[in-house]
C-alpha cells in the first residue's frame, strides 16, 4: 500500500462524509425541525422588550 492508495481511500471517505451530511441537512424529515430553529431568534420579542425596559430604568 503506497501513498496513492491512502489518497484514494481518503477521497472516498471524504465524499461519503459529504454525501452523508448533505443527506442529513436536506432530508425531508428535518425540514420542519430546521424551520422551527430558523424562527427561534424572532420568538423572544417579549423577553427582549422586558430587558430593554429594565435597561432603560438603570
Amino acid at each position: 500500500m503506497d501513498i496513492n492508495d491512502l489518497r484514494s481511500i481518503m477521497t472516498v471517505v471524504s465524499l461519503a462524509t459529504f454525501v452523508g451530511i448533505f443527506w442529513w441537512a436536506y432530508g425531508k424529515g428535518r425540514k420542519s425541525r430546521f424551520d422551527e430553529a430558523a424562527n427561534l431568534p424572532f420568538a423572544d420579542k417579549d423577553v427582549d422588550e422586558a430587558e430593554t425596559r429594565l435597561a432603560r430604568r438603570d
